[in-house]
């Protein structure tokens, strides 16, 4: 079986780290490379990573540029993009390696599923999947693994703060069309409840709109930060 490399980019998600550290181990225990990337926490995040074993890197605050550094750091021959406020099934390990097999694709994502119960969240979860399988575009929370060569053929995440799921995504799909999982991650609802759900998905609709039109990343990122 072909090991992983888990990378997570955080800025102060201890509190997250707290919550998965029993199946982190798990993961370590067989054999995979878990790579914390940190981009200036202050709330003892790299503290708590380096208690469960991983690989810590300190790096500026730019969530592509954390991805990409953990990935010139990994050393496994799957490269999997995880998201601190998202957890993968236990399965995971042997999802990623059967949906390889009997195929040409060289990358992949996971459905995504909230932890919140709400119907709402159950069917923005139900567009955020599909539209993803229909566009071959996906984004960070649905938890990307993609093929040590293709990852760097690809040139990897670019140094953005948002977007760049999308961005690297548009140019892997010049490679193959992603594997699309029916295991599903698990991912924070938090910034839908903390801003409003109608309100965040304007504006996430919004801003892929603006990109898609050929506004730079970075204008967009001060936008969504503010």
């Amino acid at each position: 079986m072909r090991k992983l490399s888990i990378i997570i980019p955080v800025l102060n998600e201890e509190p997250f780290f707290s919550k998965q550290q029993n199946y982190l181990k798990s993961f370590s225990k067989l054999g995979h490379e878990i790579i914390v990337v940190d981009g200036g926490s202050t709330d003892g995040s790299i503290a708590t990573a380096k208690k469960l074993g991983c690989k810590c890197l300190i790096t500026k605050a730019s969530r592509g540029f954390q991805l990409h550094a953990g990935a010139n750091a990994s050393s496994n021959d799957i490269l999997v993009f995880l998201h601190a406020d998202t957890i993968l099934p236990q399965t995971a390990i042997d999802d990623i390696e059967t949906s390889f097999k009997n195929t040409n694709a060289s990358w992949g994502r996971f459905k995504v599923a909230f932890d919140n119960e709400k119907l709402i969240f159950k069917i923005i979860a139900w567009f955020m999947n599909n539209r993803s399988c229909i566009t071959g575009i996906a984004t960070g929370d649905h938890t990307l693994f993609i093929k040590r060569g293709t990852y760097f053929d690809s040139g990897g995440f670019s140094d953005i703060s948002i977007m760049e799921d999308i961005e690297l995504c548009k140019r892997l799909k010049k490679y193959s069309n992603p594997l699309c999982l029916m295991r599903s991650v698990i991912t924070s609802s938090r910034k839908w409840e903390k801003h409003g759900i109608i309100k965040t998905i304007l504006l996430m609709w919004r801003l892929r709109l603006r990109y898609f039109l050929g506004t730079s990343a970075d204008k967009l990122a001060k936008e969504y930060y503010s």
